[in-house]
């Protein structure tokens, strides 16, 4: 138990810096990139304490703080506005594409794509753009979209079905290039 203490700390000690760096890349609010860093060296703790060992330490602790990074931007109520295709308004789906350690050209890649989806959102008709971030930047079911903005869910459902097709055609040369 003592060795499995001092590995911890010492993989505590050594990963601390860069991954704090790495959320908060993602995550604007100091103290929410700390929370989560709290929650990746508690779930590391309970995941070396099992008899299985963790193999590639750096990278799990990597995965599981994009994850959570991913799940606070799930959980957040934020307001999309996608009218703009520069600054804060895309760091939701910047924050879902760190999927990769950055490098200059994952970089790249990413603000490519970043900017790609947020054109061809802006090309939907508003009623489409609408609902499609409702239900899946924003987590709403489609009940309660239909209680907050008094259209029927079929309208919806047909109205998110009309978004994807367009997106998916839209995005299909950026999809096939990644």
């Amino acid at each position: 138990m003592a060795q499995q203490d001092s590995v911890i700390t010492e993989t505590f000690n050594k990963e601390k810096a860069r991954l704090r760096n790495f959320i908060r890349k993602s995550v604007p609010n100091a103290g929410d990139a700390d929370d989560i860093l709290q929650d990746v060296f508690y779930e590391f703790v309970s995941a070396y304490r099992l008899p299985e060992p963790l193999e590639q330490v750096g990278a799990w602790l990597y995965r599981v703080a994009r994850n959570r990074i991913i799940d606070r931007f799930r959980k957040q109520k934020q307001e999309v506005i996608l009218e703009q295709s520069e600054g804060d308004d895309a760091l939701w789906l910047e924050a879902i594409l760190s999927i990769e350690p950055e490098t200059p050209v994952t970089l790249y890649e990413k603000k490519q794509l970043v900017e790609q989806v947020v054109v061809a959102l802006n090309q939907l008709p508003i009623e489409q753009r609408q609902v499609f971030v409702a239900h899946e930047l924003d987590g709403k079911s489609f009940k309660q979209i239909a209680a907050e903005t008094g259209v029927a869910i079929n309208t919806l459902l047909a109205r998110k079905r009309y978004a994807v097709t367009f997106l998916r055609e839209a995005l299909q040369t950026s999809y096939q290039s990644y």
